[in-house]
């Protein structure tokens, strides 16, 4: 974000340099430099339509719950989840195991959590009226709310790991019961793996 900030502000210093009689900053340039007495948060809310309270409480509120934290996580679970499905499409070799690191290096570059940040704002205006969201800040600054927020990344990772081995052995129970309940499919099955190569 800092380094955008500081390519905007060169490339309007450049648009002013290039046309010094216009004195009226361009639209592109009155939102990246808002006037001094309009703070960045009202200047966003503005941009949004968010009433500039609301916008600062929804921030405080995201802040509280840790949402970074939670994005990156579940940037990372998903990069666990996807990169056996990523090796098993790519051609064997020396090459994949490069290929898939430099790939996930990238990724992460361009997965910007602060963007993410900005983007949940306006559909927590949309869910929530400004007396809710001072309700929940007033919950998660509290240490039963704080507490909520410190197990909750483990809580959501235990059930997930407890719900995907119920499925797993539901899945093989099921499999198994339609094999034993439909014997000629049973046989289409063996027939189909040995004309397999």
């Amino acid at each position: 974000m800092k380094m955008m900030s500081a390519f905007l502000c060169s490339a309007m210093l450049c648009a002013a340099s290039a046309r010094p009689q216009d004195k009226t900053p361009s639209p592109a340039a009155q939102q990246a430099n808002p006037p001094n007495n309009v703070s960045p948060a009202a200047a966003s809310a503005k941009k949004s339509g968010i009433a500039p309270e609301k916008e600062k409480d929804i921030r405080r509120l995201l802040e509280l719950v840790g949402t970074k934290a939670l994005m990156t996580q579940a940037m990372e679970e998903m990069e666990k989840a996807t990169r056996p499905e990523i090796e098993s499409s790519l051609p064997a070799g020396e090459y994949r195991e490069k290929l898939i690191k430099v790939f996930f290096a990238k990724f992460r570059q361009k997965f910007d959590v602060q963007k993410m940040v900005d983007l949940a704002v306006p559909i927590y205006d949309k869910y929530f009226s400004l007396e809710e969201l001072k309700g929940l800040i007033r919950f998660y600054e509290t240490p039963l709310g704080q507490k909520s927020v410190s197990v909750l990344p483990q809580l959501t990772a235990e059930l997930m790991d407890e719900g995907r081995q119920v499925g797993e052995a539901a899945a093989r129970q099921s499999m198994m019961e339609a094999l034993a309940e439909n014997p000629d499919l049973e046989k289409q099955m063996e027939d189909a793996q040995k004309a397999t190569p």
